[in-house]
């Protein structure tokens, strides 16, 4: 494959990508991913809310399935659809609902907005999270916001596990970009120590053997003693 059917194909793939997410609604999608197979194409769609992105009978489905053939070109494409247990956890569809609010409700209302994103991003599980909000919000000047809470790992190894997205945000004051960062609660982190009744066994000494050893200690100063 040459330079510019390669381009080509991945202007392609990242336009069907689009199409999937604005047709379906913003919010709704976290990730779509193509994976190209001998019979055809699988496009795995992972959303929060399947029963909406599927349709009454698969209807939605259907419908998708004609505009990718007949728009974009694909020889025979099936969608499967990965459901997410919970939105807050994802940082793709946070970030999407943070900048569908800023838009219903105006940019002035945006610390309402994050910080009670960030406890219900928290009340979910998560370690940690972070929420950067950019661009003209309570004024003309563009300025960065940073909220953020718990435990988040910034650089090195663990900072891999850490789930990063974006967004942006359309109001009267221009575009706002949206950055959210939400460590989850079943990542594994090298230098996280998790003080448990295991942990704390290695290192208290039961009763019993305190006592004995302080026994032992003053009948040995006592024998020391008489001698």
């Amino acid at each position: 494959m040459d330079e510019k059917k390669f381009v080509n194909f991945k202007k392609n793939e990242l336009a069907v990508k689009n199409y999937i997410k604005s047709d379906l609604g913003k919010g709704k999608i976290s990730a779509v991913n193509i994976e190209y197979t001998p019979v055809g194409e699988k496009i795995v769609i992972a959303t929060s809310r399947p029963g909406q992105v599927i349709g009454k009978r698969g209807e939605k489905i259907e419908e998708l399935t004609k505009v990718l053939k007949k728009g974009y070109k694909l020889d025979n494409p099936h969608i499967d659809i990965r459901e997410i247990p919970d939105a807050r956890l994802d940082a793709q569809l946070v970030a999407d609902e943070i900048a569908t609010q800023m838009e219903r409700q105006g940019s002035l209302k945006f610390k309402i907005i994050a910080y009670r994103m960030l406890q219900e991003i928290m009340r979910a599980g998560a370690m940690g999270a972070e929420i950067v909000l950019s661009g003209r919000l309570p004024s003309e000047r563009a300025k960065s916001w940073r909220f953020s809470q718990g435990y988040l790992k910034k650089t090195g190894e663990p900072a891999k596990v850490v789930d990063r997205a974006m967004a942006q945000a359309v109001n009267n004051m221009g575009v706002s970009g949206i950055k959210v960062s939400i460590l989850p609660p079943n990542a594994h982190i090298h230098d996280r120590i998790v003080v448990n009744d295991a942990l704390k066994a290695k290192f208290v000494m039961p009763v019993e053997e305190v006592v004995v050893k302080k026994v032992v200690k003053k009948t040995t100063k006592k024998k020391e003693a008489k001698n």
